[in-house]
């Protein structure tokens, strides 16, 4: 770029001083050879900078293609145990009192196609008398020193905590018309592409998977 600068520098330069000496006679000193040089120089630095821009914006995938391309697909099987195991790690580590939980192959495009990503909905019960902005606060801590990375909150629910782990991303928060039931949502990555558009079922319970305790 400063080649690029300096070459426009100098068509100024000269063509000023050929101003000054033929009385601003533009057309004859656009055509001496020095200067047709320097502006050719000039527009292949530009046209060159250009068609690099054109390249790397190409070659950059865009979010849908990423979506709709995943790096190695996994099977229907390995999209259920990205989500259900890490699952069970937040129950142990948390000590929650399981409730209920249900499993869905989920669509991250949209209601149906793929890619589909592993889904648990679970529903817990808080200790006797907890207050759930300091449960919830001390139940992130917990899975903070087990490899959890706690991160922004969901705004959408008070209390709520978001947090990750390889693949997985969990976000736990009381349940808005009852403070003593406590709600985990788990979501695995989207990488799924088996064509699940005319599968009859939905969630699918697997509250025996982590021991219901009611």
């Amino acid at each position: 770029m400063g080649y690029f600068r300096d070459s426009l520098s100098d068509i100024r330069t000269v063509v000023n001083r050929r101003r000054t000496e033929t009385g601003g006679k533009r057309g004859k000193s656009l055509r001496a050879p020095r200067v047709r040089a320097l502006i050719a120089a000039a527009l292949a630095v530009s046209l060159l900078l250009g068609g690099a821009f054109l390249v790397v914006s190409r070659l950059r995938p865009q979010p849908s293609d990423v979506l709709d391309h995943p790096v190695n697909p996994i099977t229907d099987d390995a999209a259920a145990a990205q989500v259900v195991e890490p699952a069970k790690e937040i129950v142990t580590v948390a000590g929650l009192q399981t409730a209920s939980a249900g499993y869905l192959l989920m669509s991250c495009k949209n209601e149906n196609d793929p890619p589909y990503q592993g889904a648990i909905y679970l529903t817990f019960k808080l200790p006797p008398g907890a207050r759930a902005d300091a449960y919830f606060k001390t139940l992130a801590a917990a899975l903070v020193t087990h490899g959890w990375t706690d991160g922004t909150p969901p705004n959408e629910h008070a209390f709520g905590k978001r947090l990750s782990k390889d693949a997985v991303t969990a976000i736990i928060y009381p349940q808005s018309d009852d403070q003593s039931v406590g709600v985990m949502r788990a979501y695995g990555e989207c990488r799924n592409m088996n064509d699940h558009r005319k599968d009859a079922t939905g969630w699918i319970d697997i509250t025996n998977q982590f021991g219901r305790t009611s």
